[in-house]
């Protein structure tokens, strides 16, 4: 069975690969905290967006599309659904003690 990984082997593993990159001579710049990569000047995202600048388009009637998409769905309501009959098949039954705890499966017919 293959190990989980677990959050301690990943901060191990990311604590290595820095330890590793600072002694072959990188270096980590620090950035103050609460420091933003963007400028406050800058006007807010959602309001450069341009979702509806352009003018509508005309549409393009299709009546005869729309009448094949309707016999077509008048057809499939008026066939009677044909139910497939399940066969019983056995379902495994946990049999618990009196304390909740399980003793045992069983498989039983229905």
């Amino acid at each position: 069975m293959k190990k989980t990984v677990s959050k301690a082997d990943i901060r191990d593993e990311l604590l290595q690969e820095t330890q590793r990159f600072l002694k072959e001579g990188g270096h980590v710049n620090e950035i103050p905290r609460g420091k933003s990569g963007r400028d406050p000047s800058d006007p807010p995202i959602f309001l450069n967006r341009n979702f509806f600048a352009e003018p509508k388009s005309p549409r393009t009637p299709v009546p005869e599309v729309v009448a094949a998409i309707e016999a077509r769905r008048l057809a499939k309501k008026s066939r009677a659904p044909q139910r497939q009959r399940r066969l019983p098949h056995p379902r495994r039954k946990v049999i618990y003690d009196d304390f909740g705890e399980p003793l045992r499966r069983i498989w039983q017919e229905e």
